[in-house]
């Protein structure tokens, strides 16, 4: 499901299901948005506590998320879930961390499909188009020294959809500041 960091960002609608004992009855279903993976346990079987072991398909939900939908004592409850377009207050989001040279560029915030499945940047002078490479999650790496420039960043989602944030961080901008851009999707 979470393909590798590939569907970060993506939501979901989830609801809890045949469990009459553990389900809340008459309880909206939850949405969430996919921030992390769950890591496996290769040394027990998928129907014994091995509840992130590929191929079984699950939703690790914070306590508070999980509390809306199930009793806190079931644990784990079989869910029906479905993916849906995610809905965002404000613009994209772009935190650069790193260095001059070597940058990572978080992406956030992100409506429509959620997650990222390309992002370019491009400068105001001397740097152009260029396609950065996913680093985890939605999280994406250039070696491109993009100090001194107003940036641009084009994302496209896993739907094809593109969007361009124009000159979003402006030419002094610093690293491991978070930059919003005016729109979404």
């Amino acid at each position: 499901m979470f393909n590798a960091g590939e569907t970060c960002g993506a939501c979901y609608e989830v609801r809890c299901t045949d469990s009459p004992e553990w389900c809340k009855a008459g309880t909206a279903p939850l949405t969430v948005t996919a921030t992390n993976l769950c890591p496996p346990n290769y040394q027990l079987p998928g129907d014994d506590g091995g509840w992130s072991t590929p191929p079984r398909e699950h939703l690790d939900l914070t306590m508070p998320a999980f509390l809306q939908i199930a009793e806190e004592k079931a644990g784990i409850v079989p869910i029906l879930y479905r993916r849906v377009p995610c809905m965002r207050l404000g613009g994209i989001r772009y935190t650069i961390t790193g260095n001059k040279y070597f940058n990572m560029v978080a992406v956030t915030n992100v409506g429509g499909a959620g997650d990222v499945a390309a992002l370019k940047v491009k400068g105001n002078k001397r740097v152009k188009w260029t396609l950065l490479q996913r680093n985890w999650g939605q999280v994406w790496q250039t070696s491109e020294d993009l100090t001194g420039e107003s940036l641009t960043f084009r994302v496209m989602t896993g739907d094809h959809r593109k969007h361009t944030s124009w000159h979003v961080l402006p030419r002094d901008w610093q690293f491991g500041v978070t930059y919003q851009a005016p729109k979404n999707f």
